[in-house]
């Protein structure tokens, strides 16, 4: 798997929840039965060196849907209303029971300023 570039829009106070589904070149579904570890870590800049925030399977952020393909990603209302308005970059690697990593996804992220208090 190489991986894909997506912008995501995070609303500022707002729960956010992504449903990532994998599929290979011919169009099937990439089977996650197996992958146990996930990490995403959200920074303002490729170089900084503490995140925003990270989502990972321990801490429920992420969560996989087996022979369905799926990554479920979820950032918490309260998460993201203590997440600053602006923009970062973001990579989510999956893992799995055999060691293997995968970075599947990279990008930028916009977190959207919440008007509603």
């Amino acid at each position: 798997m190489s991986a894909g570039f997506h912008h995501f829009i995070i609303e500022q106070g707002a729960t956010f929840t992504k449903t990532l589904t994998l599929r290979d070149s011919s169009d099937a579904l990439i089977d996650l039965t197996g992958y146990t570890t996930g990490e995403m870590d959200l920074r303002t800049e490729v170089d900084s060196s503490s995140e925003v925030l990270t989502l990972t399977v321990a801490n429920g952020r992420i969560a996989f849907g087996g022979n369905a393909g799926t990554v479920t990603l979820t950032i918490s209302s309260t998460d993201t209303g203590n997440m600053s308005a602006g923009d970062g970059v973001y990579d989510l690697e999956i893992g799995n029971s055999a060691g293997a990593v995968y970075r599947i996804l990279e990008g930028t992220y916009s977190v959207r300023r919440g008007v509603s208090r």
